[in-house]
């Protein structure tokens, strides 16, 4: 476990230009192709939006994608040709309420490491589509993951050819359990409900019950089902959450190596002790790592804010602007963000 001392950083902003100049002179170095996709439902009730990013050989000029006013994105040119060559497969899973932009850093860093990445907007759980109907369908999670592979794959004209068992599964929070569930993990409804019974105050439990999976007649079959894939070879979990609904016995047989990062500033809601740490006791030990960042906290993880940009969530969405926020006195995120991308580079690549 890796625990960094808080320290105090100035000229945030100066570091922030720096930061995306330096990205700017890697895009020109190691091009980054870019495509937006909907992937059809044959029921037509779960259309899938996916991203991918993935090596080109592309002289044109890369251009921000995805650009907001509260996030900054980052540079990619759009439908370019993918490079020669075989490459491994990253999927990447958003948190609650969040979208596929939440971690363009860590998608557009990993392209240019040589790696495919693809992601899709979770319907339901996030901030484009948030239907309470495809929120109760937790399971449906894991599937989208499945059908994000089985598209990247189909389609080696269109990304790049995926080196045969080199597929992982990134996750973010709900992502983080979208990871395990597809690496062979089993969730326990009843578990998790009487879990929250004695842990009220964690945030997955209020999660969990604002998608509300037994308004679904179905949902405590679907749930504890087997929704792994097998052509996912390892795994990486963010801060996740949920974590203490999977049974013992599933998390003790995991098949895949897996990186386990959690955030270090404490949290009532969402500490690491409860969530990632308690996992990684329950996981294979000889194959899982786990990376404790001190200054880090859950929101760590999705893209930097733009000047202004809290203020703009707080205008819209009073109270949310935590998430531009890290822990007391903590390096600049995109420094803590070159951290975790060097961690998950160096998992993935060993």
């Amino acid at each position: 476990m890796y625990s960094l001392p808080s320290r105090k950083i100035p000229l945030k902003a100066a570091l922030v230009a720096l930061f995306l100049t330096c990205a700017t002179a890697l895009a020109s170095n190691n091009p980054v192709g870019f495509q937006v996709s909907t992937l059809a439902d044959p029921n037509n009730e779960r259309s899938l939006e996916m991203v991918v990013w993935y090596p080109s050989a592309t002289t044109a000029t890369p251009k921000v994608i995805d650009d907001n006013p509260v996030f900054f994105s980052d540079l990619a040119v759009r439908d370019a040709p993918p490079a020669v060559g075989e490459h491994p497969l990253v999927v990447l899973s958003h948190g609650f309420g969040g979208n596929w932009g939440n971690q363009v850093w860590l998608a557009s860093a990993l392209a240019r490491q040589g790696f495919i990445v693809a992601a899709v907007n979770h319907p339901g759980t996030t901030s484009k589509d948030r239907s309470a109907h495809a929120a109760a369908q937790l399971w449906q999670r894991p599937v989208d993951i499945r059908r994000a592979i089985d598209a990247v794959l189909a389609q080696p004209n269109q990304f790049g050819t995926v080196q045969p068992a080199r597929i992982a599964v990134v996750g973010h929070s709900l992502g983080g359990w979208t990871a395990l569930e597809v690496a062979g993990a089993r969730f326990d409804p009843e578990r998790f409900t009487q879990d929250c019974k004695v842990h009220s105050q964690l945030a997955p439990c209020a999660v969990y019950q604002q998608m509300n999976p037994g308004s679904i007649p179905a949902a405590q079959a679907q749930l504890a089902a087997d929704l792994s894939d097998k052509r996912v070879t390892a795994i990486v979990s963010l801060d996740l959450g949920l974590s203490r609904g999977f049974t013992d016995q599933s998390l003790a047989a995991l098949p895949v190596p897996t990186l386990v990062i959690a955030a270090g500033v404490p949290s009532v809601e969402l500490p690491a002790e409860l969530e990632s740490a308690d996992l990684v006791k329950r996981l294979p030990a000889a194959a899982t790592r786990y990376v404790e960042i001190g200054d880090a906290t859950h929101f760590s993880f999705m893209a930097v804010c733009k000047p202004g940009g809290e203020a703009l969530i707080e205008e819209s969405s009073p109270g949310d602007g935590m998430i531009c926020r890290d822990g007391e006195g903590a390096r600049p995120r995109e420094v803590i963000q070159q951290q975790v991308t060097s961690l998950i580079v160096e998992f993935l690549i060993r």
